[in-house]
């Protein structure tokens, strides 16, 4: 109980460190909250089991932070940063009403930044569960002054679950997923049928669910679980992938792949 506690700690509060709770970091500010976390822990048996039964689709092997990425958590959390397990809504979080990206993922931020920077008019949402990413990622929207991001630190389907609204998103960003190799671990992969329709619950009539990964046997499998759906169509045709939009920045970690000779498929699906 102790471990499953502190996991989830970590996640609602990314600027803490380990062991921390809400309740120690902000009264170390002066200020005393309840740790929602513990209060949700002291819920039903039934939510405990679930939890517990859900495959997670990642691992988290996390690094140490740079005193960097540990400042801009502390400092720029609380202007970029989105709160997980709560209701979103879209028009506070960026004080505007514009079509809305949503990147699970995002590494160090590298592709999200440059997408956002690129396209102003547009709000963007990312979700990662590694904090020097997102540490990194905050301090790239600060370094270009980039305020059409905001940030979850916590578990994607959790997010899409308790936090994205129905039919809220325009884009969906799934780029180069963990790909599980093996076959043990394939149910390990987040793209499944059941996250399949849950992104189509969160994506407007005719929005964009977009896939990519340098990893074959990976995007064989992306391009049947996504034929398989009633909800989505090929933008390319059935059964082919596409060509990468302009809009998707070569990442290093793409090139990297590239060079061990790795093809990238791009898959992108639209909503029905």
């Amino acid at each position: 109980m102790t471990a499953r506690f502190v996991y989830l700690v970590a996640e609602i509060d990314p600027f803490s460190g380990p062991g921390s709770t809400w309740s120690q970091v902000l009264a170390s500010r002066g200020r005393t909250i309840p740790c929602p976390e513990r209060q949700r822990m002291n819920g039903t048996r039934h939510h405990t089991q679930e939890a517990r039964r859900r495959i997670r689709s990642f691992v988290r092997r996390e690094g140490r932070l740079t005193p960097g990425q540990q400042r801009a958590l502390e400092q720029l959390w609380p202007q970029f940063g989105l709160a997980s397990q709560t209701p979103l809504s879209l028009v506070q979080a960026f004080g505007r009403t514009a079509p809305v990206t949503l990147e699970i993922g995002f590494g160090n931020g590298t592709s999200l930044a440059e997408m956002a920077a690129q396209d102003p008019d547009s709000d963007f949402l990312g979700i990662e569960v590694h904090r020097p990413g997102v540490g990194r990622l905050l301090m790239e929207l600060e370094r270009r002054s980039i305020g059409n991001v905001r940030v979850f630190c916590h578990d994607a389907v959790d997010v899409l679950e308790q936090s994205i609204p129905d039919a809220a998103l325009d884009r969906v960003l799934l780029f180069f997923p963990d790909p599980w190799p093996k076959k043990k671990h394939h149910k390990r992969r987040i793209l499944q049928p059941a996250f399949v329709s849950l992104i189509a619950r969160k994506l407007k009539a005719g929005g964009i669910f977009h896939m990519a990964t340098d990893w074959e046997p990976y995007a064989q499998h992306m391009l049947e679980v996504m034929e398989a759906s009633q909800t989505f169509v090929n933008c390319d045709s059935k059964g082919r992938y596409s060509p990468r939009p302009d809009y998707r920045p070569v990442t290093k970690f793409e090139r990297r792949g590239q060079r061990l000779g790795h093809a990238v498929r791009d898959l992108l699906y639209r909503r029905a």
